[in-house]
């Protein structure tokens, strides 16, 4: 299976082709037709109509987004009229001239609908008894492909007809689907996020609350005081991890929680369990997904410190580092052998084994590229190190968006996994 985030970086390049043969073919209008303006103003003011209609596209094939588009598709075109229908040939928008002859265009809409091809007319052969003269000379029709199916057609009415104006359609509507399939895309991708993170709250571990529980009830005797704070952290822990308003955080609340987390630990483990912070107050503003860190605490006190006789230290240090900060989430407990952690993760989809570490991997990966994948250090024996990287800046990553993903499917690119 190809990840989403895969497919959307795919479909994202091909936008991009898209967007640029569009922008030759105009550029070879200009000069053909010997525009007023320079070729350098022209190609300025498609590249701004076509970001307009890119972002009004991205909302889907709707009737407001249709009438919000065509007016920048028509002067991306310069040609008469242009129009979007849906896959039933439904009309959505039609701006420019020319609009009663849009009945007679149905045949041809339903034609590349049904058979996916485009269909070029003119206006001697539409049967057209309209009084006057007719602004159309001719009419393009071509579907509009999403995901292998038509998911509409684009109509461009000319009062030229030659092979340049057929071409320019084509491309545009190439553009106008490549547009339409990222949103669908992005909603698959959202989709997909918001089971990742339901995943990844269901791994709160049930050996944990069940401890957790078990430690508070066994206070509430000998040291009723301390069982009421230990409840209201764990209260104040379940709240932060199962809200539901978005899947960014900061790192300040990523670290409060934490600090909740460990709080219940340390009143289970007393002595065993050792914590040191090292945090930069400049990096506590720092935007990363959701529960990214508190699981890769809890794999260290589980499967590192509970597990080493005597118990052990967990370190967590959060530093500057120029347009990143650099987070590491230490342990000096058992650790295990990298070929057997590789294995665990490349199979944790089926196993379950160290899923959150892989679902943290990706989500990584996702929002801020494979460059950001988690880098693991550790050997039997010698405790464990996982360390991140945050881009203090990354587009589109803020609090209250919703994006993340891929599924851990998607195994070609592991964590660095170091001995």
């Amino acid at each position: 299976m190809v990840p989403v985030g895969d497919l959307l970086a795919e479909r994202t390049v091909l936008g991009v082709i898209a967007t640029l043969a569009v922008l030759g073919l105009f550029v070879m209008l200009c000069r053909a037709r010997r525009v007023s303006t320079s070729v350098e103003d022209a190609v300025m003011d498609m590249l701004h109509r076509m970001s307009k209609a890119s972002a009004d596209l991205r909302e889907g094939l709707t009737e407001e987004a249709a009438n919000k588009a065509t007016p920048h598709l028509r002067e991306m075109l310069r040609c008469v009229a242009v129009g979007i229908t849906d896959n039933e040939g439904t009309l959505l928008s039609w701006d420019g001239g020319a609009n009663d002859h849009y009945e007679f265009l149905r045949e041809y809409i339903e034609r590349a609908i049904t058979e996916g091809h485009k269909e070029h007319v003119e206006h001697r052969k539409l049967g057209c008894e309209l009084p006057g003269p007719c602004s159309l000379h001719s009419a393009v029709v071509v579907p509009l492909v999403v995901e292998n199916d038509v998911a509409g057609t684009l109509i461009v009415i000319s009062g030229v007809a030659n092979k340049r104006q057929i071409r320019m359609a084509e491309e545009t509507a190439r553009f106008v689907s490549t547009q339409l399939e990222l949103e669908v895309l992005q909603k698959s991708r959202q989709a997909l996020a918001q089971a990742e993170v339901k995943a990844l709250r269901a791994q709160i571990s049930p050996h944990f609350v069940y401890n957790a529980l078990n430690t508070i009830s066994s206070l509430i005797r000998t040291d009723p005081a301390h069982a009421r704070e230990l409840l209201q952290e764990f209260a104040e822990f379940t709240r932060y991890s199962f809200r539901t308003d978005g899947f960014f955080t900061t790192l300040a609340d990523e670290l409060t929680n934490i600090h909740r987390y460990l709080t219940i630990e340390q009143a289970r483990y007393g002595p065993r369990l050792n914590v040191r912070l090292r945090i930069a107050p400049e990096v506590l503003q720092v935007v990363l997904p959701f529960l990214v860190l508190q699981p890769l605490v809890e794999n260290a006190v589980r499967h590192g410190i509970a597990k080493k006789p005597g118990g052990g230290l967990l370190t967590i240090i959060a530093e500057d580092n120029g347009a990143e900060a650099l987070i590491s989430v230490e342990d000096d407990g058992v650790g295990m052998d990298p070929d057997r952690l590789f294995d665990d993760l490349k199979d944790a989809h089926q196993t379950g084994a160290h899923v959150g570490l892989g679902n943290i991997n990706d989500r990584m990966r996702a929002v801020f590229g494979d460059e950001y994948a988690l880098v693991v250090e550790t050997a039997p024996d010698a405790g464990m190190k996982i360390i991140l990287k945050i881009p203090k800046y990354s587009r589109g990553v803020r609090t209250n968006l919703t994006l993340v993903q891929p599924s851990m499917e998607d195994t070609s690119e592991q964590p660095v996994i170091r001995a």
